[in-house]
């Protein structure tokens, strides 16, 4: 992988991660309309589980969704990087939506059951499984057509430079 390559991956990691850390935001935001519950409470409470209320202790609420989506972007990147591994070894069969909604499925399940009730029980139970773990397939979806559509736009990126060198003209997105 060459470093514009790297650094495409990167960009779209953190494009991808923070569109799913807001679909997530939304969602949260969403289900917390409709029920009645306070949605600061559940970014207070990301403030708490990550260990930093004492970082900005007069704003714990807005520190949680910088903190929430600081995360994501990781998520992103991470998860990008991955899929770009595994894509590459399987040529025009990848789909990023099952590796994305998969591998958010599996991070949902880890945070839940083995990470969370450790560093924060409390966080686990604010919202009910149903609803956590479709926050996280949003995340996956959001993140899954961010990872598509620059897939998409790097390939037609590219032949349109070839298109431009090429001496038969053709195009390769046919």
């Amino acid at each position: 992988m060459t470093n514009t390559e790297r650094l495409e991956t990167l960009c779209t990691g953190a494009i991808a991660g923070t569109a799913g850390g807001l679909a997530e935001i939304a969602w949260v935001t969403l289900y917390a309309g409709l029920t009645g519950l306070d949605p600061t409470v559940m970014a207070r409470s990301v403030t708490t589980a990550a260990g930093v209320s004492a970082l900005l202790p007069a704003y714990p609420a807005t520190l949680g969704i910088g903190v929430h989506m600081l995360l994501a972007a990781t998520l992103g990147v991470a998860l990008t990087l991955a899929w770009r591994t595994l894509s590459a070894r399987r040529a025009g069969k990848a789909n990023p939506y099952a590796f994305m909604l998969t591998a958010l499925a599996g991070v949902w399940a880890m945070n839940f059951f083995v990470v969370l009730p450790i560093v924060g029980p409390s966080f686990v139970h604010l919202l009910p499984y149903a609803v956590s773990l479709t926050s996280k397939l949003l995340f996956g979806a959001a993140a899954a057509e961010v990872v598509r559509n620059r897939v998409f736009l790097s390939a037609a990126s590219l032949c349109a430079r070839a298109d431009r060198t090429s001496r038969y003209g053709k195009t390769c997105l046919t």
